[in-house]
């Protein structure tokens, strides 16, 4: 078939590799050049060990802490709220004990699969050099909150995930710069890739090359009649005419969702980073800050600091002075940072959920258009299987795990 994909992030591009596999045509619909895509600047995680939802008991315990500092790891920009508050009506409406446990199963179906299907994907294409395995740790700073969690690290152990406890004495052995750690948690089948916009180029260069076509232009209207589905460009002479479209535009997919009358919960978590230069964190491999908000990663192209929850929407300005409190906060554990070094400073926008599970599925009015967004904090760990379960939808077959829960019908 004829196939055009709205989206050439890390979802739309693992998109186009499942279906070029199949021997479908592929047309990305992208005119690029956003910084702001998360794709471009996340980071590097495959945190398929991950099980919870972002309506967790963790976040509860920590939200009224993190409301009242304006620089914390979750704020809401007060002029945004009215524009929110149906968002945040779903948030809280599934925070209850059975959807929580609905959310946590649905996720973990998703994420089982995410590193086989990514480590696929880059065998596939040649890219397995991408893959850094050197595990992911996580940090308490203190003894009470890291007993709070043992809950959470139980239900992991439970589905299969390799958890091992660590004391300070053991975090010194893996990571001799970090300091005022109370108790750490290694998860080593974790990992993290060299760097996420180089990742996202390399697939779409490589797709091009195996014959997709690449449209630099904005997709504004998806269209349907009885023999084609049509995307309309912002550039009047383009019109570009499939047999199927998926909608993978990230934060960007909801105009098009309203034009095609699916009413889908979808806003924008606002993430920010800081990235130094290679080395300068001194740290080995992913690092998870339990209760602050935030995590590292040793990038190839530098070690980042990022992470944060900020809810106002597509157009406000950023406020790095989220960034700086980020940087500040990591000395406690890192005291020989320097935050006057240089770094790059970055925010973008996660398309997120309020049950934190994708949209992948069919749009109610047309089966043949399909949905792909919505990932939130799991774009990069989800797109590679994401892309395998778009495949399927598409030519109407099973895919590798039940699709049924992450529905765009569920939000009727």
């Amino acid at each position: 078939m004829r196939i055009a994909i709205v989206g050439a992030g890390i979802v739309g591009v693992n998109v186009a590799h499942a279906l070029l596999d199949e021997g479908h045509h592929v047309i990305l619909v992208d005119a690029l050049g956003r910084d702001t895509s998360p794709s471009n600047g996340n980071a590097g995680w495959i945190a398929h060990t991950d099980i919870m939802p972002l309506a967790s008991p963790k976040v509860w315990r920590n939200l009224p802490r993190w409301l009242m500092d304006p620089l914390g790891p979750l704020t809401v920009r007060p002029a945004y709220i009215p524009q929110l508050t149906p968002w945040l009506i779903r948030f809280f409406l599934s925070a209850t004990p059975g959807r929580i446990e609905a959310s946590i199963g649905a996720i973990r179906a998703i994420n089982a699969e995410a590193l086989p299907a990514w480590q696929r994907r880059l065998e596939a294409l040649n890219l397995k050099h991408h893959l850094h395995e050197r595990g992911i740790l996580s940090v308490w700073k203190s003894r009470s909150a890291f007993e709070a969690a043992k809950g959470m690290l139980a239900r992991q152990r439970a589905f299969g995930i390799a958890v091992e406890t660590l004391d300070p004495s053991d975090v010194k052995k893996l990571e001799p710069a970090l300091q005022n750690v109370a108790a750490a948690v290694l998860f080593p089948e974790a990992c993290h890739v060299s760097d996420p916009a180089t990742v996202a180029s390399d697939l779409l260069q490589i797709a091009i090359r195996r014959g997709a076509e690449h449209v630099a232009e904005e997709a504004i209207a998806i269209e349907t009649s009885g023999e084609a589905v049509r995307v309309r460009t912002g550039n009047p002479s383009r019109l570009i005419e499939a047999d199927r479209v998926v909608l993978a535009a990230g934060a960007w997919s909801r105009t098009l969702v309203k034009q095609l009358g699916d009413t889908i919960p979808l806003d924008t978590e606002r993430g920010y980073n800081s990235t130094f230069a290679p080395g300068t964190l001194g740290l080995n491999r992913p690092v998870a800050y339990e209760g602050e908000g935030f995590v590292t990663t040793p990038l190839d192209s530098g070690d980042r600091v990022g992470g944060a929850v900020e809810f106002a929407g597509l157009e406000a300005a950023p406020n790095h002075r989220r960034t700086e409190a980020m940087v500040e906060r990591l000395k406690r554990y890192l005291p020989h940072l320097d935050s006057t070094l240089p770094a790059k400073r970055w925010m973008g926008f996660r398309p997120s959920i309020p049950d934190s599970l994708p949209v992948i599925g069919t749009a109610t009015r047309d089966k043949r258009i399909v949905y792909a967004f919505g990932h939130g904090h799991y774009g990069l760990t989800q797109s590679a299987i994401t892309g395998d379960l778009v495949a399927a939808i598409v030519v109407g077959r099973d895919g590798a795990i039940d699709a049924r829960p992450y529905s765009p019908q569920r939000f009727a």
